[in-house]
């Protein structure tokens, strides 16, 4: 499965900045988290990065913050 733990480095390291230490340990937790999930390696990529990323609540686009809901 290193393809898609790979992915999920490249972006996000290109999100937050990782000592060598943080990144190794951030690639086993992401390693370990896709063990247990199938899937191509798009879906276990996005998967991962989400992971990564935390229970976080992303921000709303500035263009769909005044539009209403359905």
């Amino acid at each position: 499965m290193p393809e898609p733990v790979d992915r999920v480095m490249q972006a996000y390291s290109m999100m937050v900045t990782l000592s060598p230490e943080e990144e190794a340990q951030a690639k086993d937790r992401v390693t370990a988290h896709l063990s247990g999930l199938e899937g191509d390696e798009t879906v276990l990529a996005v998967a991962g990065l989400r992971f990564l990323r935390g229970q976080r609540r992303t921000r709303k686009r500035r263009s769909d913050a005044g539009s209403p809901r359905p």
